[in-house]
């Protein structure tokens, strides 16, 4: 998740997550290549020599913001005695304070009776 916050926040290569992260990079390159695979990421090359690749975002990367942003949110919530990271808006400046809705009845998630069905 951390990765995919700091996609979000611009970050597009190896070392960039490196030094944001402060992971080995053994353990940054099975991550990254986890995303990829998982289709969250994709690989670019952007330097022949030497050779040097990218990761940017897919659309099911990008789908995953408001996910980051709920998470945060609950964090913020239950866990707020740790460092937790703060969304905010670029223009206003307002720190993000998400909702999660049902599209189709506009209710808050988590405010009415759900019913759990098996995969189809």
């Amino acid at each position: 998740m951390l990765i995919m916050r700091d996609a979000h926040a611009g970050l597009t290569r190896f070392d960039d997550f490196r030094k944001s992260l402060g992971i080995a990079p053994t353990i940054l390159t099975g991550r990254l290549s986890a995303l990829t695979e998982e289709g969250l990421l994709e690989k670019r090359r952007y330097s022949d020599r030497p050779p040097r690749d990218e990761y940017v975002l897919t659309e099911a990367g990008r789908d995953f913001l408001p996910v980051l942003f709920a998470i945060g949110a609950w964090g913020r919530k239950h866990r707020g005695g740790g460092e937790v990271t703060r969304f905010f808006d670029a223009e206003s400046g307002t720190e993000i304070d998400p909702v999660t809705i049902d599209r189709a009845t506009g209710a808050p998630v988590g405010t009415r009776p759900i019913r759990i069905a098996p995969p189809q």
